[in-house]
């Protein structure tokens, strides 16, 4: 009786699976290839290894085993197999990452190169509600183990990945940085030289409105003209206004004509200035995320959080 309720005898399959699309699988299967009971309160799965020619064990780990792994231990022992996938029973694919915990909870089918195997784990017999808690506690205990162990080696991976990033980002950020630097001068050259003539130009209007009101002409003939430069002057900056939408302030001016210098410049050396800025912006994440990394208290707290308290 124990052995029929712990033990799981696979069928024959008479023809293609009419859930799946594609290539129908017409291999017999003998009905004792697969089984699966448990041993110690761990399952284990006993198939035939189809080069081999010899039935082989698995014991698995229902809450830290993934079917990926499963599958990869399988094609590991038997290098014969080319293809090694798990279904579930209405054609749908199981990923990967699935504990197996949750696969065997219901009926599927395992595939092993062109043969199907149609499986039925054992159905374990329900537990107390205090004692699920209790294992419930013990699971979580074991995975805090788990992470305990092995976040020293996490970290100092993810932190070699995260230099070699730094590396490489700044290996091609040194020649963009380089004709960065030239164009910059050469705008910030030619802003201050159109700031100098700016000046040179009011002084030269203020020294010839003196020069015709005193030597020239009277106040009573130069007031009309100064009234209308300086109302031609107050239209210059509302045109201002109107085409760039921002007030006439001084830095703001210098800072545009410094751009428009930039890109002018940048586009005659074909710098490409989005693939800077991006290159940029991954550089300072890869800072950010090395930083937070090597401050083991701010690991699980928010970026912005950390942002707010430093």
């Amino acid at each position: 009786m124990w052995r029929q309720l712990y033990q799981v005898w696979l069928w024959r399959h008479t023809g293609a699976w009419r859930g799946w699309e594609g290539a129908p699988y017409s291999t017999l299967v003998p009905s004792d290839e697969v089984t699966i009971n448990y041993r110690h309160g761990l399952p284990v799965i006993t198939l035939m290894l189809p080069t081999r020619s010899e039935r082989c064990q698995f014991t698995v780990k229902p809450v830290v085993t993934t079917v990926g792994t499963f599958l990869q231990d399988v094609q590991r022992e038997d290098k014969g197999i080319e293809r090694a996938e798990v279904f579930a029973t209405d054609g749908s694919k199981v990923s990967d990452a699935t504990l197996m915990e949750v696969l065997l909870m219901n009926d599927f089918k395992l595939i092993i190169n062109n043969t199907v195997y149609s499986v039925s784990p054992p159905v374990k017999a329900k537990l107390s509600s205090e004692h699920a808690t209790e294992m419930e506690d013990i699971k979580c205990l074991v995975h805090r183990l788990f992470v305990a162990l092995h976040l020293e080696d996490h970290q100092i991976r993810k932190e070699r990945e995260l230099l070699q990033k730094l590396d490489h980002l700044k290996e091609e950020l040194l020649p963009l940085e380089q004709v960065k630097t030239r164009i910059m001068d050469n705008a910030d050259a030619k802003t201050s030289r159109l700031l100098w003539v700016g000046l040179a130009l009011m002084s030269t209007q203020g020294g010839a409105l003196a020069w015709l009101t005193w030597w020239v002409y009277s106040w009573d003939i130069m007031e009309p003209v100064t009234y209308f430069i300086t109302y031609g002057s107050a239209m210059a900056f509302y045109a201002y206004f109107v085409l760039t939408k921002q007030d006439y302030i001084y830095p703001h001016a210098k800072d545009r004509q410094f751009l428009h210098y930039f890109y002018r410049k940048s586009k005659k050396q074909h710098f490409n200035v989005e693939r800077y800025n991006k290159l940029k912006d991954d550089l300072a994440e890869a800072e950010e995320s090395l930083r937070r990394l090597r401050q083991p208290l701010h690991l699980r707290l928010p970026i912005q959080e950390i942002s707010d308290k430093d």
